[in-house]
């Protein structure tokens, strides 16, 4: 009998050290230096504040790795600030909340029960290539209302859309999805709108849409569809992979979820605070000023460290273990404020769907092999998610 694989469950606090002693963490991102603010009260203070650190900079320059190099189309409503920020806001809000009625949550049912079939007929699968990735695609697709078949071009375009084997910013790789984009933009506009609004897509739906009196441009719209396809992408797989790592070793956790399944809730925002899929997201600072006492000088680049802040100590008790019956738990795994992650309704639903069905079809998860995702930095080596994750699932 083959050994088990151990510490696959095991995600370490990386930021420990500098946020007890400085706050900040430093890392040097393409000549472009960052610095890292760790704790969660100065984190949740500078996320809040967007006058002094905004997201309307230069597109791409607020993603950690800048993007600065591989787009010039600003990701909205990402990269806008208030009150601009507002009106685009309040138009995605009720298409992003959808997940939250039932036939929407049926459809993603019948997904998540394939795709668990499909794995328990395997000796074993890749859950990350295998599951997590057309998991992902396929939720998207009833995100965007839109056909199933176009997942399979999305899931063939791996689980990264703008890193490659080769380089962390592969512009060639990003060229598809805006090429694509572009493309079903064009399709959208050359044909006349649904009359029955069950049936349109959120292409259309922008295209014929206004904010503050003003119809979106075919860029905005291009930028909504960017973030909506890269903003959930590997944080979504990193979730789901992340998740089924922890039940592996943590059977019996899964099991009680099965037993008492109104904690479900409760276990999908500890797991969310423990392995915080994305690990940060930057500002930039439109004025000389401070953090922890350290000078933040105007046009420099701060990190918003989730990662960091889901482990503060002073915030949460025994940050570095999963506790499902955490009474208290203000994680800030999307994000914080007005840039609250758009598609969290969404990421939350899959996860709670998974988790529940997971616990009740699945009697055990084997580890056959896993390469582990390690994020450089600086300073730093945190633990991300999975290349790998083989595993072999057992039925009940």
């Amino acid at each position: 009998m083959t050994a088990k694989i151990k510490g696959i469950s095991q995600f370490n606090d990386a930021f420990s050290d500098k946020r007890s002693t400085s706050g900040l963490g430093q890392m040097d991102d393409q000549n472009d230096p960052v610095k890292m603010i760790l704790g969660l009260k100065a984190l949740r203070k500078a996320a809040h504040d967007s006058t002094i650190f905004q997201s309307g900079a230069t597109p791409g320059r607020i993603v950690i790795p800048s993007e600065v190099a591989i787009r010039q189309t600003r990701q909205i409503p990402f990269e806008l600030d208030p009150p601009e920020h507002s009106g685009f806001r309040e138009l995605l809000n009720p298409w992003f909340k959808r997940p939250l009625a039932a036939v929407y949550q049926a459809k993603l049912q019948q997904i998540i029960d394939q795709t668990i079939a499909h794995a328990l007929d395997k000796a074993s699968v890749d859950i990350v290539a295998e599951f997590a990735l057309p998991l992902q695609s396929k939720a998207l697709s009833l995100l965007l209302n839109t056909s199933m078949n176009k997942a399979q071009t999305w899931i063939d375009w791996g689980t990264h859309v703008f890193r490659s084997e080769s380089s962390n910013l592969d512009a060639d790789k990003a060229n598809v999805l805006y090429d694509y984009i572009d493309a079903e933009i064009d399709k959208t506009m050359a044909k006349p709108r649904p009359d029955d609004s069950a049936t349109e897509d959120l292409y259309s739906v922008l295209l014929n849409a206004e904010v503050d009196g003003k119809k979106l441009t075919k860029e905005q719209v291009k930028g909504v569809m960017i973030l909506t396809f890269a903003g959930g992408r590997d944080t979504v797989i990193n979730a789901i992979t992340n998740t089924i790592a922890y039940f592996s070793e943590n059977i019996n956790d899964l099991q009680r979820i099965a037993s008492e399944p109104d904690i479900v809730n409760r276990a999908v925002e500890e797991l969310l605070r423990y392995f915080s899929p994305l690990t940060q997201m930057g500002r930039v600072a439109t004025e000389d000023t401070t953090v922890y006492e350290h000078a933040i000088k105007a046009d420099s680049r701060v990190s918003l460290c989730w990662a960091s802040a889901n482990r503060d100590e002073t915030v949460f008790s025994n940050p570095n273990s999963v506790d499902f019956d955490r009474k208290v738990n203000p994680h800030v795994s999307f994000g914080f404020s007005h840039h609250n992650c758009l598609g969290a309704t969404h990421a939350r639903q899959i996860l709670r769907q998974l988790v529940l069905t997971l616990a009740n079809t699945v009697a055990d998860i084997n580890v056959v092999s896993a390469d582990e995702n390690i994020e450089q930095l600086g300073e730093f080596s945190r633990k991300v998610g999975f290349n790998h994750l083989v595993v072999s699932l057992t039925a009940k």
